[in-house]
């Protein structure tokens, strides 16, 4: 390492988000950015640990020290260079990643700051596209064809890495544009969709076909012509594929099925979000579509991330006040000697959008939600208690019967998805990302694509050398 005691010396220090009163009049990008001297100090805190946990706990095997020290020397390419050999997209992990690496870093275990590793990420791949580090490849092809369906992060990644070993890849969308839960499920003040929009550029230019506004149904999904490759009853003109990869991700949201649920202004997370980020797109909804919070008070049931992303939505839409309640207990704030190293902390996470006006609560359950002419009004909650249990498995919840209740105009359900069933397939179709896991982080999805890729690479390979 350049400086080994750097981490002593210079404190951890976050670029931060834009002022409050600013960002929530907008739906722009609420992170900042450092100068490049000071993200370079910030590099140049990766201590000389060692044996990098951080490595170990990035599902992508990032090489964090590597490109950590590059950066502090100023090499900006090289240090780009050693991301991209692990990270498909490291514009979206570097916005959007909980940042498993830094829950692991040595650092922060030993000292209590980590390294500024995902932020560091962000900085390397922005210079990377400024300065035009990254350009189309021009690949040569091996004469086989892939489809893949679902374009959120693992149909990318698994595109992405077929493309460059040579693959013809046609990626299949049901919507409008790419790129999953990262376009209709995270805001734009998170994720700009241009940043999206550049990268599906990228790999259009490098020979990847996208084909929106196409839903492929389960019934005909799989299906092999006279030639024993697969073909889509839905796509007229396409020809056969070698084999087909799904990336539909977990599309069913976890309900809430109590007293009240037909009332009207009861929405799943992502009939907001999703809806909220078309509009930014430019597309028009009738007005009794909308999924809008202006003028209402919103209450929130769930208290992850998605339930975050709620927050900050109804906000900028003029929501009067917002409330977030999760059924588990509050977790404590900086460290949890329930979760050490190396399980992942449970400790209190505090939001940009929690930071914008939120009221908090914790250990409630939702008991019925209550209607006046038809339209929600409010929802009866009950404090509960989490008892451990006598085989020391997961706790028990008890319902306390102090009850009360919450009034809201507007009820957004974000309680995750459930897991889909699963699939039996025949030789030659795989699965990566949600479809295969259950929901789960984005760095995860890409993972699984980087690692079905290979498999679908060494099955494709061994398939023509029997032939051969």
């Amino acid at each position: 390492m350049g400086d080994p005691k750097a981490f002593i010396t210079i404190p951890r220090q976050e670029a931060g988000y834009r002022p409050l009163h600013d960002r929530i009049r907008d739906y722009g990008e609420v992170e900042q950015t450092l100068n490049s001297n000071e993200r370079r100090k910030q590099a140049s805190r990766c201590m000389d640990c060692g044996v990098p946990f951080c490595h170990w706990a990035c599902p992508l095997g990032n090489k964090q020290s590597e490109w950590q020290d590059l950066l502090y020397k100023g090499k900006w390419e090289a240090a780009y260079r050693v991301l991209e050999q692990t990270c498909d997209f490291p514009e979206f992990t570097g916005r959007i990643c909980p940042a498993l690496c830094e829950k692991s870093c040595v650092v922060r275990l030993s000292c209590g700051d980590a390294v500024t590793i995902r932020e560091n990420e962000a900085a390397i791949i922005e210079v990377a596209w400024r300065e035009g580090y990254i350009r189309p490849l021009s690949i040569r092809r091996n004469g086989k064809k892939v489809a893949v369906i679902g374009s959120g992060p693992a149909g990318l990644a698994v595109a992405n890495r077929l493309n460059r070993k040579g693959y013809e890849v046609t990626v299949i969308e049901k919507h409008e544009a790419a790129g999953g839960l990262l376009r209709y499920g995270i805001p734009n003040f998170k994720l700009l969709k241009a940043v999206i929009d550049r990268r599906i550029t990228l790999m259009e230019q490098e020979g990847i076909r996208f084909r929106y506004s196409t839903a492929i149904p389960l019934k005909d999904r799989i299906e092999r012509g006279k030639d024993g490759k697969f073909i889509f009853p839905t796509l007229k003109d396409a020809e056969g594929f070698d084999a087909v990869c799904l990336c539909t991700g977990a599309e069913t949201p976890r309900d809430l099925p109590i007293e009240g649920r037909e009332l009207k202004g009861i929405h799943f997370a992502l009939d907001m979000l999703a809806q909220q980020n078309r509009v930014l797109a430019g597309i028009a909804f009738p007005k009794e579509q909308l999924v809008n919070a202006k003028g209402k008070r919103v209450l929130v049931i769930g208290g992850g991330d998605t339930g975050s992303d709620c927050i900050g939505t109804s906000i900028r839409q003029g929501a009067t006040f917002v409330t977030q309640i999760e059924i588990m207990p509050q977790p404590p704030v900086g460290e949890n000697p329930a979760t050490p190293w190396p399980m992942y902390p449970q400790i209190l996470k505090t939001t940009s959008s929690h930071e914008e006006g939120c009221t908090r609560r914790w250990s409630l359950t939702s008991n019925r939600f209550i209607g006046k002419n038809g339209k929600v009004c409010g929802v009866e909650v009950e404090e509960v208690e989490w008892l451990p249990s006598a085989d020391g498995s997961r706790p028990v919840m008890k319902p306390t019967g102090r009850k009360e209740i919450i009034e809201a105009d507007m009820v957004l359900l974000a309680m995750g998805f459930l897991r889909p069933e699963p699939m039996e397939l025949p030789e030659g179709v795989f699965m990566a990302g949600d479809v295969a896991s259950g929901a789960s982080l984005v760095v995860r999805a890409m993972a699984g694509g980087r690692q079905v890729a290979e498999e679908m690479d060494r099955w494709m390979t061994q398939k023509t050398r029997i032939r051969d």
